[in-house]
């Protein structure tokens, strides 16, 4: 192990100890990133020298013993969409204005004030609508374990970033999947909670900020800081006590649901699937009882909700001037501007099929106490594609596993559960009952515990 690979806790005691510095570990891991970036182009608008100057000022306040919170010292990336003051917000897109934005949104803030050492944004699709490294205004985001890969979105530089070891924590979003299907697709771990748990703003339908890191202990550290309610959001939840590191769980009698079919979309693959059937052997063999159970999800709900967003997106994007929305990725701009001939009435039973989703998960999560299903139905896809089925009259035929659990504001998670045949890493998402976010890190640090986690990363490429 290379500093570069320490955890949070590793990195806490080291700095406590003084046998490394936050500017030691800052410098060792500029050096890493130097030698990643320019084969996965992960970050936008990073900053070395105040990175430099953040970890300096950390090291002296470890010194002193003066720490601003548990993050201090520990370098941090958010997804372009979470607006840090005084950068712009380019939503991934060439159609939007750079202006630099008035405030921190509530998960910068809060990582702030606790002292991390925030030295990058990471990329993103237009507007964050593909699962995809492909956007109009940022460089092509790769995969770091196979660089002619995608390694999915939308927080797709976010996911690359810590595939590649670009530091312990990284912070996405997640509307659809877009925290767990680049997770899945990158073997990180990534972490959707409660809607709610982690403020957002803006906030709208199923948006949700998740932690995405190597470890599922990195991933729940950050909750303490993450979770801190913010009055900008007003789906935010109470303030909570939870001891986010308390991760022990018997899983005795614990009724699993094993969903293997997604109801619609794309087919699961078949290495996929023996492998989510593999890790639900482990929960078994640990005491739980695992029960197929059938798809939450149907085609009306997901092209439902299809009809919902091409609208709401077009919504955005018709009074731009033609240069502007010409200049929005053609898979995207193409996509939303069938919401011009969607009726409003169409556009509200397609919000309805949310709340369909909702009830049919309901449904679900009285039968079992969790569930464990595939987060991506299939294993790669070309780097520049902008989606699995590279089609915008066909967007959501990957999603079909991860969205429902955004619309009913259910915790869930993707951890790594193994390799293709072709070394690209596969997925299992973990969902909770809703509020009981622990369940989900239990359950999945659970899961590493047995198997390991990933054994071995990616390496930087040589020369």
């Amino acid at each position: 192990m290379t500093e570069t690979d320490l955890t949070i806790h590793e990195l806490r005691q080291r700095f406590a100890d003084k046998s490394l510095s936050p500017l030691e570990y800052w410098v060792a891991l500029e050096d890493h990133i130097a030698a990643w970036e320019p084969s996965i182009s992960a970050l936008y608008l990073y900053d070395p020298e105040s990175a430099r100057a953040q970890a300096k000022a950390s090291t002296e306040r470890w010194a002193k013993a003066e720490t601003l919170g548990p993050l201090d010292g520990i370098p941090v990336t958010l997804k372009e969409l979470i607006a840090t003051k005084g950068q712009p917000v380019p939503s991934g897109t060439r159609a939007v204005e750079l202006k630099p934005a008035d405030a921190d949104a509530p998960a910068a803030a809060r990582l702030r004030e606790d002292g991390a050492v925030i030295f990058a944004k990471t990329t993103c699709p237009d507007y964050g609508m593909l699962s995809s490294g492909l956007s109009s205004f940022h460089p092509l985001s790769r995969n770091p374990w196979n660089t002619t890969q995608n390694p999915g979105g939308s927080s797709a530089g976010a996911s690359a970033a810590a595939a590649a070891g670009y530091g312990p924590l990284h912070i996405g979003t997640d509307i659809g999947g877009s925290v767990r299907l680049p997770a899945g697709w990158t073997g990180i771990f990534g972490f959707k909670p409660s809607h709610g748990r982690i403020p957002a703003d803006p906030y709208y339908v199923g948006r949700c900020v998740g932690p995405m890191a190597r470890t599922v202990e990195d991933a729940a550290f950050s909750m303490a800081t993450l979770s801190r309610p913010d009055w900008r959001d007003g789906t935010s939840l109470p303030p909570n006590d939870f001891n986010w590191m308390d991760l022990d769980i018997d899983l005795s009698g614990m009724k699993i649901g094993l969903m293997l079919d997604a109801g619609c979309g794309l087919a699961v693959d078949d290495e996929i699937r023996a492998a989510v059937e593999t890790a639900a052997k482990q929960f078994e063999a640990a005491g739980a009882t695992i029960q197929l159970v059938q798809p939450v999800l149907t085609r009306a709900m997901l092209d439902g909700l299809d009809n919902f967003w091409r609208s709401r997106l077009w919504g955005d994007i018709a009074d731009l001037d033609d240069n502007r929305r010409d200049s929005i990725l053609p898979y995207i701009r193409d996509w939303a501007k069938g919401g011009a001939d969607i009726r409003g009435v169409d556009a509200v039973r397609g919000f309805n099929q949310t709340i369909e989703m909702r009830k049919s998960c309901g449904r679900l999560f009285t039968e079992v106490d969790t569930l464990l299903s595939p987060t991506n139905p299939i294993i790669s896809y070309p780097a520049e594609w902008a989606s699995p089925t590279n089609d915008p009259a066909l967007p959501f035929e990957h999603i079909g596993f991860t969205v429902p659990w955004n619309m009913s504001e259910q915790p869930a998670a993707s951890i790594n559960c193994g390799f293709s045949r072709s070394g690209m890493p596969i997925g299992l998402q973990i969902v909770g009952p809703r509020f009981d976010d622990m369940r989900v890190l239990r359950l999945s640090k659970a899961f590493e515990d047995r198997t390991g986690g990933v054994i071995s990363w990616p390496q930087p490429p040589i020369g």
